[in-house]
């Protein structure tokens, strides 16, 4: 510090005014010889002293140390306890600088109310200058040894904090669990099953989990599931000879749900008590997981716990002498926890990446029988009780004790929290939970992806009547890349919302999701048996600017927007999703889901655009506030652009209006779409990469129908596709023959005819995906076909058929055939007289339509002003069918 002269003293005045002199200058001032003193004191204060408070953290610091920047201290917990010395006293903002690197935690951060920020001011954790600080629950596994060369079988003693963990990381990439078909013959029984053959000499076969993947299979509706939904897992308990006994209680939570009584009035069909999905998972599981024994794909590993070994085939080009293998051993990287009346509040999380954290309950006896959007049927009598309300004797209401699955890092009764330009990534429950409570929260510029569960939660469904600190209020999720979450557990969602008001979720990016985009609300479900849905706080959250695309990859009966429940007490009040950008669903759904109890939404300037079922859920009748059901909940949709094309109406207050018929994205106003989505100052968080260049993931769900010398195969791609997109698919059969098709042509068709296979021999199919990077993985083989002569005919017409018309287009609409021929229907032709013009409708919607299901195509070119009619015909393996008249135009 450079020395500073003062002279204290009275100098020449003005007006009578003394005037302190200082290095040859001088100003005014009533009492010099004070401020002389005071002046004096500050400049030899040091400089630190005088500037807003801060801390510097690095992985290379020392806790011993002050925290400085030259001497920095080397854990969060340190820090949080230099924050705590000062922050009641601090009259400025308190910024805590994270170094770049890695911050390996051995146990949460925990943050408390005490933790806060200072009175009108923030503690701000923050990357320093442009470096990535990691912070991480993980540990390393090194010193691989290769057991088996044949089938390049490596292993690794686990560092000895790791006790169990469900996901491994190789140089960023996820590594899966063993995985494979059931290789046994089971039959159900009360406590699990009974196998054809017995589990000798498998190793720890209490280790395994059972998958039952909902959703419709690629030919017929088929849930194994509970619900089309939902993927819940069951592990086995113990194996005795033949006979598998599941763990308790997730065998009986997700086998015993009750049936409400036959006489239930208002009760259309047979339900469960509680309102959602079947009582009980199918017969037989879709899949065994974490087995020793199906070790030998590439990408996949198995935890021998018995044993304390890890292991894993490396992909091509893996080299496990230098790879970074890493394995989360931590449940939570950070809670924070306050009170209703004492909430933590005004901290910023700026510029940091969190990762490496995993979630165990699905490995114990409570499995994950899921309910919804990842929310589980837990404890002994959960099957019994749960979220079951009035409707049973010693139900828990109000449909809301289900367990949410928790998030890596959690905040609850907070306010003011930010995540800034942060990563939420390699994680193994939800990503971020913002629970009960949590108020002016800010969620800005962040990544989320490889994440296990649901990427963001925000509220919870436990609690509709709170009030005060309880409630989720004005909280902004904006500008964010949501992305490949739900990668486990695939029933999850990326934006997960349950009671909340005045929330605003706009201009995020939400793709490759194996279900549902963004969820709202809930507690709808008792309409089913025309009763009021449950009342909450929620109110005012408006759904704007989104961009969502690739979602439903694997499960069905959802949407990219999917509220429940009553949403507001006036459509005044209610949800508004407006200017939204949704295309490209591959499941079977909805574009905006208007499901049981929804009830004043207004849908405004929304684009939905190649999606397989009804863009919106369509009119439920009113039992809120005493309603009988004669009237109808409170809907507006105006202004949208769509291929569904309802006619303008307004009646049973469900109000449609001014919406426009499209066929293609460029009749859409510019403006809308380039609205949506990512503003352009956060449009860099799409180029983040957080791992090595990857191959795809393997295709899900290969489905095999067979012919004459062929079959005809369908698969669901996978949600990752790796580091670049997906560019073809390569399909092997079970005696070797291949075959490639395109990338667009699969979209464009959504099946492949493999030919040249042999009458009456067996066969069984796996597809791989390709890349600018390589080959992935194979999927699982599809079920054994046989190939045979003359069982395909034509199918028969469709069914149900209707139109809107609009200037020169015409939105169709129509149901399945009653009879498919023997084959599945693999598009639908349109002709056009007079001139025999054909539009073939193919694609994903139509090969998995079947029920009462609708799906909809759109022909355009109908001159105005002349006579034309148009006949509809399904299409499969045998040709086309019988035609189906196209209703005309309703004249004037």
């Amino acid at each position: 510090m450079k020395p500073f002269f003062l002279k204290v003293g009275r100098g020449s005045s003005r007006a009578g005014v003394p005037r302190c002199a200082w290095l040859g200058g001088s100003f005014a001032l009533p009492n010099c010889t004070t401020f002389g003193l005071l002046l004096a004191l500050l400049l030899v204060l040091p400089t630190e002293l005088l500037a807003a408070p801060s801390f510097y953290v690095s992985p290379e610091g020392d806790d011993a140390n002050p925290g400085t920047k030259e001497k920095p201290v080397r854990s969060l917990e340190r820090a949080r306890d230099l924050v705590r010395s000062v922050n009641q006293d601090a009259s400025d903002d308190i910024t805590v600088y994270l170094a770049g690197g890695v911050f390996r935690l051995t146990q949460p951060l925990t943050l408390e109310a005490r933790d806060s920020g200072p009175p009108s001011h923030k503690v701000i954790y923050t990357a320093a200058g442009t470096e990535t600080p990691i912070v991480t629950g993980a540990v390393r596994v090194t010193s691989w040894k290769r057991i088996d060369a044949a089938r390049n079988l490596w292993s690794a003693p686990p560092p000895a904090s790791l006790k169990n963990t469900r996901q491994l990381y190789v140089d960023g990439i996820r590594a899966r669990r063993t995985s494979g078909l059931v290789p046994f013959k089971l039959s159900k029984t009360e406590t699990g099953y009974i196998a054809d053959s017995d589990f000798k000499g498998w190793k720890n076969p209490a280790a395994v989990e059972f998958v039952y993947t909902g959703g419709n299979s690629l030919w017929t509706e088929h849930s194994e599931g509970l619900g089309a939904w939902t993927e819940p897992r069951c592990p086995i308990a113990a194996v005795d000879g033949s006979a598998i006994i599941m763990a308790q209680p997730c065998w009986d939570n997700s086998t015993r749900r009750i049936m409400l009584p036959r006489n239930t009035p208002g009760m259309d069909r047979a339900r469960t008590v509680n309102l959602v999905g079947p009582a009980s998972i199918g017969k037989t599981p879709v899949s065994v997981e974490n087995a020793f024994e199906l070790l030998g794909t590439p990408g996949q590993w198995y935890f021998d716990r018995p044993a304390n070994i890890v292991y894993y085939v490396p992909r091509p080009g893996e080299d496990l002498a230098t790879a970074d293998v890493e394995a989360p051993v931590l449940e939570k990287l950070i809670v924070g926890e306050g009170t209703a009346t004492q909430p933590i509040h005004n901290i910023i999380f700026k510029g940091l990446e969190f990762t490496g954290a995993t979630w165990l309950a699905p490995s114990g006896s409570e499995g994950f029988s899921e309910i919804q959007a990842n929310y589980c049927v837990t404890g002994s009598n959960g099957w019994a009780v749960q979220g079951l309300g009035h409707l049973t004797p010693n139900g828990t209401s109000p449909y809301g004790a289900w367990t949410k699955t928790p998030g890596n890092v959690s905040f609850s009764h907070d306010s003011g929290i930010q995540f800034l330009r942060c990563a939420f990534v390699h994680l193994g429950g939800a990503g971020l939970e913002l629970g009960h409570g949590s108020q002016s929260d800010v969620v800005e510029g962040c990544v989320f992806t490889d994440i296990s569960a649901n990427g963001l939660e925000l509220g919870g469904v436990d609690r509709p009547d709170a009030t005060g600190g309880d409630i989720t209020t004005d909280n902004r999720i904006v500008n964010n890349h949501i992305y490949d979450v739900a990668a486990e557990f695939h029933g999850g969602i990326g934006l997960c919302v349950g009671y909340a008001r005045n929330t605003v979720i706009q201009h995020n990016q939400i793709d490759h999701l194996p279900y549902s985009g963004i969820s709202m609300g809930w507690g709808g479900w008792p309409d089913k048996i025309k009763k009021a849905g449950v009342s909450n706080f929620s109110e005012n959250n408006l759904v704007a600017n989104n961009l969502i695309f690739e979602h439903m990859l694997l499960l069905a009966d959802g949407a990219a927007i999917y509220t429940q429940g009553l949403t507001g007490p006036t459509l005044e009040a209610g949800e508004k999703i407006e200017g939204n950008v949704i295309h490209d669903q591959f499941g079977s759904g909805h574009g905006i889901y208007t499901d049981n109890g929804c009830k004043n939404v207004t849908a405004r300037n929304n684009v939905i655009f190649r999606v397989n079922f009804d863009n919106w859920g369509g009119r439920h009748k009113d039992y809120y506030d005493g309603q009988t059901g004669a009237n109808y909940d409170n809907f507006l949709f105006e202004g949208n652009y769509w291929q569904q094309g309802d006619v303008d109406s307004s009646k049973q207050n469900v109000t449609l209006r001014h919406n426009h018929l499209i066929s293609a994205l460029d009749q859409v106003p510019k403006t809308i779409l380039l609205s949506a989505g990512l503003e352009l100052d956060f449009r860099d968080i799409l180029k983040r990469s957080f791992g090595k260049s990857a191959a795809p993931e393997a295709p899900n769900r290969v489905a095999a129908s067979a012919g004459n010398g062929f079959v005809l195969l369908a698969w669901n791609p996978p949600p990752f596709e790796g580091s670049a997109p997906i560019d073809s698919y390569i399909v092997i059969s079970s005696k070797g023959q291949t075959m490639t098709v395109s990338a667009a042509d699969f979209r464009s068709n959504a099946f492949v005819k493999f030919s040249g296979l042999d009458n009456g021999a067996q066969y069984t199919f796996t597809v791989a995906g390709r890349n600018a990077v390589g080959l992935g993985a194979p999927s699982l083989p599809s079920l054994p076909v046989t190939c045979k002569a003359g069982a395909i005919k034509p199918p028969g017409a469709p069914q149900a058929v209707s139109a809107h018309y609009s200037d020169d287009m015409a939105s169709i609409h129509f149901q399945a055939p009653e009879e498919d021929g023997g084959s599945p229907i693999l598009a639908d032709a349109i002709t056009i007289e007079p001139g025999g013009r054909k539009v073939t409708f193919a694609g994903r919607a139509a090969l998995t339509l079947s029920g009462t299901h609708k799906t909809f195509t759109v022909v355009d070119g109908l001159e105005q002003g002349k006579t034309w009619s148009l006949q509809i015909a399904a299409v499969n393996a045998a040709g086309e069918g019988a035609k189906t008249e196209v209703p005309p135009p309703r004249a004037e």
